[in-house]
């Protein structure tokens, strides 16, 4: 007797049933395992921590085999976007920017940090393109990410929560430095949050205080990682989170206690960075970037100085106003984006941050057709927490130059792919009615 291959349903997804969701993945396409381990290979790095598997180009590999997989993946359909034009168009933007510069060889050299992300941008949308990809592809995000806020919070807490001056580094890649790292976490609590809070009616109480773990961890980072510009950004975060509500004593008491504990978890030596901010060397020099920065957009107002360029032409026409041995990038992302690419940029830049925050406010069930018991309003709150990680990302922006990064990239791909899937799931429903 042949025994019946059992339905995967999504209460088993919203469950975390892991049994059935590996089942479900043993079925999915060469392409959307590709995606995915180009995922994991990005954000967990395994490659570099253990050097003895170093021996190949892991994560070109999965972005080839994911383009690839494209072409037997019949599922695969293109994805529009005004998100799509304005990647093009910001390229062209640089293109042209890089051939104007005042120093051509350095934009060239540096074109491809931008250039990936389209590419890495137009798999995901385009393979992650219904609600079980979309889920299985958030839980890898939110995994990668906890892996690092779990063992980063533990080394923090081994040594007492003391401070350091190179705070806490992840591994090495795009998340090594304390600030970039601190980024990352900013982008990665909301969405935590939302997570647990969209499957709290489907798990145990011990499943979801066991979630809860993702955005504690994740904020415990961001005090240990002695970012002054990440802890403001959190702070920002809770604010906005809770600002509908700031007039019922629960929240207001809640808030305040949440921001007290963390004023007082944060160690006396970081304190004192606060203390002494806009007077302290390295705030001096930031200072001096952005007042010559600003000088460089007003004088370069349509293509910018060049792609790049900012620290050779900082070097050369501003040596006076170099605390440093050698100019480093602006450490402000507007700043970064005006130098690069002008004035036209810097608009392109603000209308990615705009698209990604009005597509996070239509994430409402019934923009969608969908029924109340599906989502309800915690279809509402997951857009609410993207933005929220947006939000971290921009506020901490104004201090690193993190412009070329992953954070704003993939979030914009993230939040596309959401609202293509939940799409998708309205012309099933039509479909079948």
């Amino acid at each position: 007797m042949v025994k019946k291959r059992r339905i995967i349903t999504d209460e088993d997804f919203y469950s975390l049933r892991v049994g059935p969701i590996w089942q479900h993945l043993k079925s999915e396409s060469f392409a959307f395992w590709m995606v995915c381990a180009y995922f994991f290979l990005e954000y967990v790095r395994p490659q570099s921590i253990y050097p003895v598997i170093d021996i190949l180009p892991w994560t070109q590999l999965a972005v080839i085999g994911a383009i690839l997989g494209c072409f037997t993946d019949k599922t695969v359909r293109w994805v529009s976007s005004p998100v799509n034009v304005l990647l093009i168009i910001f390229f062209l933007v640089i293109i042209a920017s890089s051939f104007f510069a005042y120093f051509p060889d350095v934009s060239y050299k540096n074109i491809d940090k931008y250039y990936l992300w389209i590419i890495i941008y137009f798999i995901i949308v385009n393979i992650v393109n219904t609600r079980r990809r979309f889920f299985i592809f958030i839980c890898i995000f939110l995994l990668a990410s906890f892996k690092l806020s779990l063992s980063l919070s533990i080394i923090w807490a081994s040594r007492g929560f003391s401070f350091t001056d190179w705070g806490l580094m992840g591994p090495p890649g795009f998340f090594q430095n304390s600030g970039e790292l601190a980024i990352q976490m900013l982008v990665f609590w909301p969405l935590a949050w939302a997570f647990a809070h969209f499957v709290k009616p489907h798990v145990s109480r011990r499943w979801y205080l066991a979630l809860l773990l993702m955005p504690i961890t994740a904020i415990m980072v961001i005090l240990g990682a002695s970012s002054r510009g990440a802890q403001l950004a959190l702070i920002f975060q809770l604010v906005v989170m809770n600002y509908r509500y700031v007039f019922n004593p629960k929240i207001f008491i809640s808030v305040g206690l949440a921001l007290t504990l963390i004023w007082n978890f944060l160690p006396e030596e970081q304190k004192q960075r606060f203390e002494t901010m806009g007077e302290d060397g390295t705030s001096r020099q930031r200072l001096l970037y952005w007042e010559n920065g600003i000088e460089m957009i007003q004088e370069n107002p349509v293509l910018g100085v060049g792609y790049y360029n900012f620290a050779p032409y900082f070097e050369r026409y501003h040596p006076e106003d170099l605390l440093v041995e050698r100019a480093q990038l602006p450490h402000n992302i507007f700043i970064q984006i005006g130098t690069d690419a002008g004035m036209l940029g810097l608009v392109i830049f603000l209308s990615f941050i705009f698209m990604a925050y009005r597509l996070g406010r239509r994430l409402k069930a019934e923009n969608y057709g969908l029924k109340a018991e599906d989502c309800d309003n915690r279809l509402a709150l997951i857009g609410t927490c993207m933005n929220l990680s947006i939000l971290g990302f921009v506020v901490a922006g104004q201090f690193v130059t993190v412009a070329y990064y992953p954070f704003l990239w993939v979030h914009l791909a993230l939040v596309v792919a959401l609202n293509n899937s939940l799409k998708v799931k309205r012309k099933l429903g039509q479909g079948r009615s």
